[in-house]
């Protein structure tokens, strides 16, 4: 059964303990409400959560570690041999899940039936044309050892979902079956659901915490190889970015100095478009709009955040890039020479980090306490000298706190930097050079097949670990200067 109808299956249960639990309690009390230590929902809730909540967690665990279990199983199939002619272990694997995939889908399609899926051979039968006609192509022939693996995946699959929807169904029965006959009126419902909704925030808070985690030690690790293979000085302080991928990077030179000044270069120009921009329209829609303006203003101006990045990209190299080189180029005062240039990005870029700036700046705007307005307004000043010597001051803390926020975003910006600033790792002042981004050659270094042997794979990790603390950083700036200068002002 599919992980999604097991989960629905399992609502459903909890709906019916909900019920059951709700039910045993005003039977326990006579029908007297009074005569119950909680509110009836409280002994439903309890009898739901009790059955899904271990439910849901079983089953999420089983989702994510089937995979790993098949794999490892069905791994001591493949011999060495197939594994050096294929490449690697992972991409023999990829082969069998494919393979497992399109026998489930011809089973599925009646184009063969379930025991010849399981016992076809590839002497008697063209595997890759039979899958081909459901659909489901091939890269190449497939072997018999590949097949015989592939049969065994599917086997243990399947078998896997079974017991899954056993387990996770039978756990869910169970747990609610023990919340309904421990209820009774004496029952501290509200305390056990109140205590389990706790633990369930702290659950959902912790996530947070747990993602840095997982992403740092997906880095760390591959980081280390690197700096294994590759001296650390060259890296961080090296000015030269040049892959040959030649091997064991003997003539590579990997300086990561181009790439951060590229980066830093396209975030300043970025930020110097959407700071003075997002935080005067984040004035004048807090401060001097009308209602009735603001209703459309906000709306409009936001819409620009839901574009998705692919299209800014699209923009600066279709729009923006032409329209600078038309005015900056060899035709007239010769600053340019191509329409992708650190200006094309980082214009394009502050245009996107407009509303974040601005719906940042305007609920730091609107949070100042209208006190302050009226105590200012009281004393003389105007309109204008209100919101200058009193209102920006009050939130200039948070509204240095969303540009550093900003200034993240826009230093891990990706395909407005691949589409509208170039490839070219350069240490330049000029801002109509082409120049190249951190966040971009982390693609381009793992675009394609990849051997994560050599320094040119692993240097890609290595600069997401730059990048990762840079931001984590600056992150961390903006949430210290937030509650160091917030007091002040409340």
């Amino acid at each position: 059964m599919p992980t999604l109808w097991i989960a629905l299956f399992a609502l459903v249960l909890s709906v019916v303990g909900y019920a059951l639990g709700r039910r045993r309690a005003m039977v326990s009390a006579d029908g007297d409400i009074r005569n119950l230590h909680s509110r009836p929902n409280y002994y439903g809730v309890n009898a739901a959560l009790t059955g899904l909540v271990p439910a849901f967690l079983v089953l999420a665990l089983w989702t994510l570690g089937q995979p790993l279990f098949l794999q490892n199983s069905v791994s001591g199939m493949i011999s060495d041999a197939q594994i050096e002619e294929t490449g690697s272990l992972g991409l023999v694997m990829s082969d069998v899940r494919r393979v497992a995939d399109g026998l489930d889908q011809a089973v599925a399609e009646g184009a063969m039936d379930a025991e010849t899926a399981g016992n076809v051979r590839i002497d008697l039968t063209d595997v890759r044309a039979r899958l081909g006609e459901v659909g489901v192509a091939l890269g190449s022939a497939v072997s018999q050892e590949t097949l015989r693996a592939a049969q065994a995946y599917r086997a243990q699959s399947s078998f896997g979902d079974l017991l899954k929807t056993i387990v996770v169904l039978g756990i869910a029965l169970a747990g609610i079956s023990y919340a309904v006959m421990r209820t009774n009126a004496t029952f501290r419902a509200r305390n056990v659901v109140e205590s389990g909704v706790r633990w369930l925030l702290i659950a959902a808070a912790s996530i947070a915490i747990l993602t840095t985690v997982g992403i740092f030690l997906s880095l760390i690790f591959n980081t280390v190889e690197f700096f294994r293979l590759y001296p650390a000085g060259d890296f961080f302080f090296g000015t030269t970015w040049q892959p040959s991928f030649t091997g064991r990077g003997g003539s590579s030179q990997l300086g990561v100095l181009p790439l951060l000044w590229g980066t830093f270069y396209i975030s300043l120009i970025a930020l110097a478009v959407a700071v003075p921009i997002g935080l005067f329209s984040a004035i004048y829609l807090s401060e001097y709009a009308s209602p009735r303006v603001r209703s459309v203003a906000k709306p409009l101006l936001e819409v620009l955040a839901g574009i998705p990045t692919i299209v800014y990209g699209l923009f600066a190299l279709l729009t923006v890039g032409p329209l600078l080189l038309r005015v900056f180029g060899d035709d007239t005062v010769g600053w340019m020479q191509g329409g992708t240039a650190v200006m094309t990005a980082g214009l394009v870029m502050g245009i996107m980090l407009i509303p974040f700036v601005s719906s940042l700046s305007d609920d730091i705007i609107n949070a100042v306490p209208q006190a302050m307005r009226d105590g200012s307004l009281g004393l003389g000043a105007t309109h204008s000298e209100t919101v200058r010597q009193v209102i920006l001051p009050a939130a200039l803390p948070g509204i240095v706190g969303a540009i550093l926020l900003a200034a993240s975003r826009a230093i891990g910006e990706t395909m407005i930097v691949v589409l509208g600033a170039g490839a070219a790792a350069r240490l330049s002042l000029n801002p109509f050079d082409a120049m190249t981004t951190v966040t971009a050659k982390i693609v381009s270094q793992l675009t394609g097949d990849s051997d994560f042997s050599s320094p040119e794979a692993l240097v890609a990790f290595a600069l997401g670990m730059t990048l990762f603390v840079i931001t984590l950083g600056l992150n961390v700036l903006a949430l210290y200067i937030v509650r160091k200068y917030r007091e002040q002002y409340e």
